[in-house]
């Protein structure tokens, strides 16, 4: 069995994705839109949501490999809402679905790695204490996600890049001034 027979079921289940609804979607919708049979299908994933989480591993490795550093949040942001606008209505099926944790854990894996990353950019190698440190890496986390997961809730209707180009021209007034009066010295 080859990769190619993987990435073939893959592309058929976000196709069927976009197409339709999670709770609609079946192995056997899979193998018959792929051309391949069950065994294929089970031989890679033991089910529909084991073939999500290889998704969601695979794209955030990808980033990761894209971003190993970041200068702003929004860089390895924009790739996720990038993504999800290419695939809307498959993004939107699975936010939507009984596995909507799945996608969130994605998001999350997301925002830990961009404000991980973007924390070093930030502080230019001052030092700060470590729960000093903790708490803005918390705070921009939840912000970024909170943000990604509001713009989901509504549909994807509004530009989420608005919102976090203008937080990013506020938080960088904030955080240097937090940084600057936390400064271990």
């Amino acid at each position: 069995m080859s990769n190619f027979t993987k990435k073939a079921i893959i592309e058929s289940f976000m196709k069927l994705l976009n197409e339709r609804p999670l709770s609609q979607i079946t192995v056997k919708d899979i193998v018959l839109d792929c051309g391949v049979n069950r065994n294929t299908f089970y031989y890679y994933f033991e089910d529909i949501p084991t073939l999500m989480e290889e998704i969601f591993t695979n794209d955030l490795e990808a980033i990761i490999k894209k971003y190993p550093a970041v200068e702003e949040i929004d860089e390895c942001i924009d790739e996720v809402i990038n993504s999800a606008l290419e695939h809307k209505r498959a993004v939107l099926h699975m936010y939507n679905s009984i596995n909507r944790e799945m996608y969130e854990r994605y998001l999350w894996n997301v925002c830990d790695h961009a404000i991980g990353t973007y924390m070093e950019t930030l502080l230019g190698g001052r030092k700060i204490s470590e729960s000093d440190s903790n708490v803005i890496k918390k705070c921009l986390e939840s912000f970024a996600f909170g943000i990604i997961s509001n713009w989901l809730r509504s549909g994807m209707n509004d530009d989420v890049r608005d919102t976090l180009k203008r937080f990013r021209e506020m938080r960088k007034e904030i955080f240097e001034e937090i940084i600057q009066r936390h400064e271990v010295k």
